[in-house]
């Protein structure tokens, strides 16, 4: 379910989920193929982790990922569940074909760091 709200939505970003919901900012960002779908990995990755575990093990590697790029940006970037949704956001089909605990592949740190 897609909940439209400037109010939730944390400045600086246009949407986020929230298991079982998608909010975001403005009415028209319901159109939004790639940040729906973006919205939609998250969402995948918070059942797979059966949802408190996920929002912990995002919590814990934000801040692991502030101390290593002491950047607010760079570090919420960085942050594995990110890096699989900002990567796989336009492929459209990604979430039927998506393994299983597929973040795991972003948290090694071998790859440049996104920006």
């Amino acid at each position: 379910m897609i909940i439209v709200s400037k109010y939730l939505v944390p400045k600086g970003y246009t949407g986020f989920a929230f298991f079982p919901f998608v909010f975001v900012k403005h009415t028209y960002l319901k159109e939004d193929t790639c940040l729906l779908n973006h919205e939609k990995i998250h969402l995948r990755q918070q059942l797979e982790l059966l949802i408190v575990p996920f929002y912990v093990f995002y919590g814990i590697e934000f801040l692991v990922r502030l101390y290593q790029y002491k950047r607010w940006h760079l570090a919420y970037r960085n942050i594995s569940f990110e890096r699989e949704a900002y990567n796989n956001e336009s492929n459209l089909a990604y979430l039927r074909h998506r393994p299983f605990w597929c973040f795991l592949k972003y948290i090694s740190n071998h790859d440049v760091p996104i920006t």
